[in-house]
């Protein structure tokens, strides 16, 4: 399934901050923790708590977020589908590191091992 422009310029304009509330909620409801979540966004971003709660207070959109992240060089080993696409056929770079994040997300709140999770 091929992305659309009016797709990727959502992911363009939304927040971090209105996202990671339901990161949270996700994965606390499958007992998973906190520090966890901050664990792969940190392995996927770079970012620590502290910037990533100087992100959310800026209320930066995924496109001021992912252009300042430095996306771990395994990244590309995320695959799989999420909500219909298939992460390794993603074009755009934004909609495809907004994408690895939902699956790290995902496979944390499914309850995979974070040493997996973390190629």
């Amino acid at each position: 399934m091929k992305t659309t422009q009016e797709h990727n310029a959502r992911f363009s304009a939304m927040t971090f901050a209105s996202v990671y509330p339901l990161y949270i909620a996700k994965i606390e409801k499958k007992g998973r923790t906190r520090d966890e979540l901050l664990q792969v966004i940190e392995w996927l971003t770079g970012f620590d708590e502290t910037a990533l709660q100087e992100l959310i207070l800026k209320k930066s959109t995924f496109a001021e977020f992912f252009s300042q992240a430095k996306i771990h060089p395994h990244a590309h080993f995320i695959t799989g589908m999420i909500c219909g696409y298939r992460i390794e056929e993603i074009q755009e770079d934004l909609t495809r590191n907004v994408r690895y994040l939902d699956k790290l997300v995902d496979e944390l709140a499914k309850g995979r091992k974070i040493e997996k999770i973390l190629r």
